[in-house]
């Protein structure tokens, strides 16, 4: 892994003085120098890795009796007087660089032909490495993003630029990120259009089943593709595209083509990460937004700035749903509580003004029933403004739905819905599904049939994806789970367990988040016990379990990232 990592430093050089190719790594056991070799004061220990771009070895410096790594350049910066002179240049000044979260360069030298550099040996595994298991957690995120925009800051003070900030240039250790390949052999002149057309290789190892192009010019700030100056603000607009794909798993940026991975840098917006990841800060999402601005002027105007923005949200400046101690959520919780009476205050008004007008006794009737009920009988339409409503009706002396069209006097009941409990839309507001005679079904608004999806003896609660999954509970009480089913219909499957080390009785109330893959989830305890009824997210793709919140009832999700607590 080290051999990986260390490498990468002689394809940046690679690239600066002849065209790219492709990175490809030999042998250890062909490298040329064996254990006990001396260069200068340092004692070769073992091979790391070797490939088309030089050698890295595990050394002993002999002076302070501590272990580095020791690159051994290859020989087209050997033999070529400018491109040598430039690389001494450059490697004296990011030996000024001394940061906790920089990977430090120690020496470099020249013995028997050879050309060396001198590096602190890093342990742990690069960000691209770890982003291969998914997206980070938004607290680990925000604060790799802050030691990374502090050694940034530090790095731009002194006049250097990294250019090359991406995934592979990023070590995870256990004291935090570290920031490799610091501006070794980069020029500071432009990288043209026409240039990234030519060199841009499309290795095979870095695409993805889609044959979208990663790697280097992924990374690549606008105006380094227009062939403009790089300069601190080119390292920001990289270091938003590793937020992003840190926060998401995803790369803010991608193609196909050359040419439609440089169009997508240039002309287009990477997609929100409230839509991949509905939990994100939004203080975290606005800090990206701004890193990825396509005009330089638009975006942070110093690393430094950024890292105070970054400490502000650690610190609770920008707590939203999913980050944050208890006692914000509780004040997150409190305040949409007072949002959602607001709401009810207002229909209440509207309410008894159309009561005034109306001449119908019918009307009114309808219009208050579902003002009435408890709020898991109401179902709130796609639309925000068709709710479905389980009332009385008296003829039948069973509970139906009505189907309620806010801004209107009157509602209409839905046939063949007798006995019916906890109704749920589909996504696209043309159907709907709830519990009757122990059994989930469904039925299209506009008319049609009920359907019988499956068995579902005492369901409590339902939510409906795009891809027609349907996740619900349909046993209440000890050992009932989660379960999840075609809309289509079919046997149900168990997809999430109460755990019993919490003392959970059943889950209830899922509801899908905007992704289609997670939802939200009430586990319910009837202990006694206080604290132990929470609000989850579950996967279908997983037995992911995170915690959000204690709640003693079911939760609504509300973009961009905002949960609905009773």
């Amino acid at each position: 892994m080290l051999a990986r990592i260390e490498c990468r430093v002689y394809r940046l050089l690679r690239l600066q003085v002849s065209d790219a190719f492709p990175w490809d790594y030999n042998d250890v056991q062909s490298m040329g120098l064996t254990s006990g070799t001396k260069l200068g004061p340092y004692e070769i220990v073992s091979p790391l890795g070797a490939g088309g771009m030089g050698e890295v070895y595990r050394a002993r410096d002999t002076r302070l009796d501590r272990t580095v790594a020791i690159k051994i350049l290859p020989t087209h910066l050997s033999d070529n007087p400018e491109a040598k002179q430039r690389f001494e240049r450059e490697a004296k000044a990011v030996s000024k660089l001394n940061h906790p979260h920089i990977c430090t360069l120690h020496d470099i030298g020249h013995q028997d032909g050879e050309d060396f550099l001198v590096m602190e040996l890093v342990e742990g595994e690069t960000l691209e490495q770890r982003l291969r298991k998914g997206p980070l957690p938004a607290d680990q995120t925000i604060r790799y993003a802050s030691e990374l925009a502090d050694a940034l800051s530090k790095a731009h003070k002194l006049g250097i630029t990294h250019r090359d900030l991406k995934p592979a240039n990023v070590m995870l250790t256990k004291l935090g990120a570290k920031l490799m390949d610091f501006g070794l052999a980069k020029e500071s002149g432009a990288a043209p259009l026409a240039a990234a057309l030519t060199e841009m290789t499309a290795d095979q190892a870095k695409l993805t089943v889609e044959g979208t192009i990663v790697g280097t010019f992924q990374y690549m700030a606008p105006e380094q593709l227009e062939g403009k100056e790089a300069d601190a603000r080119t390292d920001i607009f990289a270091l938003g595209e590793v937020l992003y794909e840190m926060a998401t798993g995803k790369p803010a940026f991608s193609g196909k083509s050359r040419a439609s991975l440089i169009a997508a840098i240039l002309t287009a917006e990477p997609q929100p990460i409230s839509q991949l990841q509905p939990l994100t800060p939004l203080a975290l999402e606005r800090v990206v937004k701004k890193c990825l601005a396509k005009d330089p002027d638009d975006r942070w105007q110093s690393a430094s700035d950024l890292a105070c923005e970054l400490n502000w949200i650690i610190e609770g400046g920008g707590r939203t749903a999913g980050t944050g101690h208890l006692a914000d959520r509780e004040k997150t919780r409190e305040a949409l509580a007072w949002l959602v009476s607001g709401v009810l205050a207002v229909v209440l008004i509207v309410g008894a003004i159309w009561w005034r007008n109306s001449k119908s006794p019918e009307q009114t009737m309808y219009f208050y029933a579902p003002l009435a009920l408890s709020a898991r009988d109401i179902a709130l339409a796609p639309n925000g403004h068709t709710l479905a409503v389980v009332t009385n009706q008296e003829s039948a002396r069973r509970n139906v739905i009505f189907i309620y069209e806010l801004g209107t006097p009157g509602a209409r009941m839905l046939a063949e819905t007798e006995g019916a409990s906890y109704p749920f839309w589909s996504p696209d507001g043309q159907s709907l599904a709830f519990f009757a005679d122990a059994k989930l079904k469904k039925l299209e608004v506009s008319g049609g049939p009920v359907q019988t999806v499956c068995d579902a003896p005492a369901g409590r609660g339902g939510t409906w994806n795009k891809d027609g999954v349907i996740v619900f509970e349909p046993i209440s009480g000890t050992g009932g789970g989660l379960y999840r089913v075609q809309a289509s219909g079919g046997t149900p499957a168990r997809i999430n367990i109460p755990d019993a080390n919490r003392g959970e009785y059943n889950l209830r109330w899922p509801m899908f988040l905007p992704d289609g893959k997670h939802y939200l989830y009430m586990a319910a305890n009837f202990s006694g016990l206080k604290g132990v009824d929470a609000i989850f997210v579950g996967s279908l793709d997983s037995q992911e379990k995170r915690f959000i919140v204690q709640a003693t009832a079911n939760a609504a999700y509300a973009a961009p990232g905002y949960l609905l607590l009773p």
